[in-house]
C-alpha cells in the first residue's frame, strides 16, 4: 500500500512539473511575442499609437488617430511641424466670433499657387502628408512626372455652409479648410478637376487616386462626385467627425 501511495505521489509531482514546464514555455512564447511586437512597432512608428507623429513617416494604422489629436491643440500640432523639420510661420490672430482665427499657420515653402495662405495647423500638417505621401508619388507612378505645384481657390471665407442665415458655419470661416483645383507638373502639364475629372485616362485616374489618399489624412474630403458645387475642386478640411465625408 505504501509503495502504491508513493507511486501515485510521484505521478502527481511529475504531472505538476510538466504543467509548470508547459506554463513556463507558454509564458516565454508570450513574452517573445510581446517583445517582437514592440520591437516591430519601434521600427514602424506609423503604426505605433504611442510614437510621436512625424510627417516624414509613411501613413500607417495610427496616423489618423494622431492627426485627430492635433485638432484644437495648436502647440502640439506645431511641435509636430518642428519635429518633422517643416518650415512655417505663425501669423497674428484675426477675426472674431465664429470667424475668429486664433491659429494661423503658414507653410513657408509649400508649392501652392497663386499664394501660400495661412490655414489652421492641422490642415497644414495634413497638406504636407498628402503632398509627400500621395501627390508626389502618384504623379511619378501614374503620370510619369514631377510635381511643380498645386493650385487652390481659397482657404478663408467667413460664411455659413451652403449660404443662408441658419446653416452651420463653414470650416472656411476659420481657415480650417482649403479648396484645391489643379495639379501642375514640372513639364508644364496641368491636371485640372474641371477639365480632367470626367475624362478617360491617366489624368482622371491620378485625380481619383489622390482624392482617395486625402481621405486618410483629412476629416472631410469632397470631390466632383459629391455635388455640382465641387465640380472644379477638392474641398479638404479638418473639422467635425473624422469620418465626416469622403466623396
Amino acid at each position: 500500500m505504501a509503495r502504491k501511495t508513493r507511486s501515485k505521489s510521484r505521478k502527481r509531482r511529475s504531472k505538476s512539473r510538466k504543467r509548470g514546464l508547459l506554463s513556463l514555455i507558454l509564458l516565454s512564447i508570450a513574452a517573445l511575442a510581446v517583445f517582437a511586437g514592440w520591437h516591430w512597432l519601434e521600427r514602424h512608428p506609423e503604426h505605433n499609437p504611442l510614437a510621436p507623429l512625424d510627417l516624414r513617416d509613411p501613413i500607417g494604422l495610427a496616423t489618423a488617430t494622431k492627426l485627430i489629436a492635433l485638432r484644437g491643440d495648436t502647440p502640439t500640432c506645431r511641435a509636430v511641424l518642428d519635429r518633422s523639420e517643416i518650415a512655417y510661420s505663425i501669423l497674428p490672430p484675426q477675426g472674431e466670433g465664429p470667424c475668429a482665427r486664433p491659429d494661423r499657420t503658414q507653410l513657408n515653402t509649400y508649392p501652392l499657387r497663386p499664394n501660400v495662405p495661412a490655414t489652421t495647423c492641422p490642415v497644414a500638417a495634413s497638406l504636407e502628408l498628402w503632398r509627400t505621401k500621395s501627390v508626389v508619388p502618384a504623379a511619378r507612378e501614374i503620370l510619369g512626372g514631377e510635381l511643380s505645384h498645386l493650385e487652390h481657390i481659397g482657404v478663408y471665407n467667413c460664411r455659413r455652409m451652403r449660404g443662408g442665415n441658419s446653416n452651420a458655419w463653414s470650416q472656411h470661416s476659420t481657415g480650417n479648410a482649403i479648396d484645391i483645383s489643379a495639379v501642375v507638373l514640372k513639364d508644364g502639364r496641368r491636371i485640372s478637376l474641371l477639365q480632367n475629372w470626367n475624362t478617360e485616362g491617366d489624368e482622371a485616374r491620378f485625380l481619383r487616386a489622390i482624392r482617395d489618399d486625402a481621405c486618410d489624412v483629412f476629416a472631410v474630403v469632397l470631390s466632383p462626385e459629391y455635388n455640382a458645387a465641387h465640380a472644379d475642386h477638392f474641398h479638404l478640411d479638418q473639422g467635425g467627425n473624422w469620418m465626416g465625408a469622403c466623396r
